[in-house]
């Protein structure tokens, strides 16, 4: 993939509202860390800007939608740069702007105005969006150019942690915060943290949208992995995973057992979806901190061949 790739701004496009077709404005101001002035999707959240490729649109248009600019609710419209085929983490420069692509695609929303206008939306399965790095003007003709993620950048890790009382706000989670402690402190950037309740399909469509849409190289759950019968972390995941990775959820199991003989009764499953990790921690902040004190220092190997920038290798 050219790290030189460049394309040229057909339209920028703002709305004042969530689920409206954005409008075609002369030049737009990018804030950092926020968005774009005035546009309703702006703010201090990953999606701050959404970008969309021009020749997409037109091959849609092709088919006889006729959609004009704005309408997908993308904010750039850009020709030449297929945007759905860079990575999370690739650099876009406009100007003095700069913008980190943060997520690929996004969840269909049904009574989105173009849908229901045309049938049919792209931007979920073919645009991305970005955080704004630095701030600046873009205007329709402006040259973006594009920059891969560097193969040595630190991993990406989110933290779910799942619990009942937890997410109705009846206890204080502890151990999310260690788990995101740990991992702070070994290089890792945490781009997400939530606490959900013991529901299978809320995990399990965060677990998707974290790998398929976030591209995150690590995802520690906490919780959910004992006998009761609302601990369904295990199945949840195992149900999204492409890949077991069995080692890791029985190192753990094994070096607790060191600790406790209680530590046969987690159930905890260790998965690979696309090019994403995913550990079941139990729930308590001890055990976090413990589960991931026996595997830290072995997992980066291993997330480097995930991401492609290492090779299998044997002892000798």
């Amino acid at each position: 993939m050219a790290d030189n790739m460049k394309g040229i701004v057909k339209a920028v496009c703002t709305s004042p509202a969530k689920g409206t077709e954005k409008k075609p404005v002369a030049e737009a101001f990018f804030i950092v860390g926020h968005g774009i002035e005035g546009d309703a999707h702006a703010g201090k959240w990953h999606r701050q800007v959404s970008l969309l490729s021009y020749d997409k649109v037109e091959a849609f248009n092709a088919l006889g939608a006729q959609v004009e600019d704005g309408a997908f609710g993308e904010n750039l419209l850009v020709e030449g740069i297929d945007f759905k085929s860079l990575p999370v983490g690739s650099i876009f420069r406009c100007g003095t702007v700069v913008l980190k692509m943060t997520q690929i695609g996004k969840e269909c929303h049904t009574s989105c105005a173009i849908r229901n206008r045309v049938g049919d939306c792209i931007m979920p399965r073919e645009g991305v969006f970005a955080e704004v790095l630095a701030e600046g003007v873009i205007r329709p003709g402006d040259e973006m150019t594009v920059e891969l993620p560097a193969a040595d950048r630190p991993f990406t890790a989110a933290v779910i942690t799942l619990s009942d009382k937890g997410a109705r706000g009846e206890r204080v989670d502890e151990s999310g915060p260690a788990a995101v402690s740990m991992l702070e402190e070994a290089g890792y950037e945490i781009v997400e943290t939530m606490i959900i309740p013991d529901e299978p399909l809320i995990l399990k469509k965060e677990l998707i949208r974290l790998a398929d849409q976030r591209s995150v190289d690590l995802v520690i759950t906490s919780g959910g992995t004992g006998f009761s019968m609302r601990d369904r972390t295990p199945e949840a995941t195992m149900e999204v995973a492409d890949r077991n990775a069995p080692g890791i959820a029985e190192y753990i199991r094994m070096r607790s057992m060191q600790i406790t003989d209680r530590a046969m009764l987690s159930r905890g499953a260790s998965v690979i979806r696309k090019g994403t990790l995913i550990v079941n921690l139990p729930g308590s902040p001890k055990a976090v901190r413990e589960s991931l004190s026996f595997i830290l220092h072995s997992l980066d190997h291993g997330l480097k061949i995930l991401r492609g920038s290492a090779t299998e290798c044997a002892r000798k």
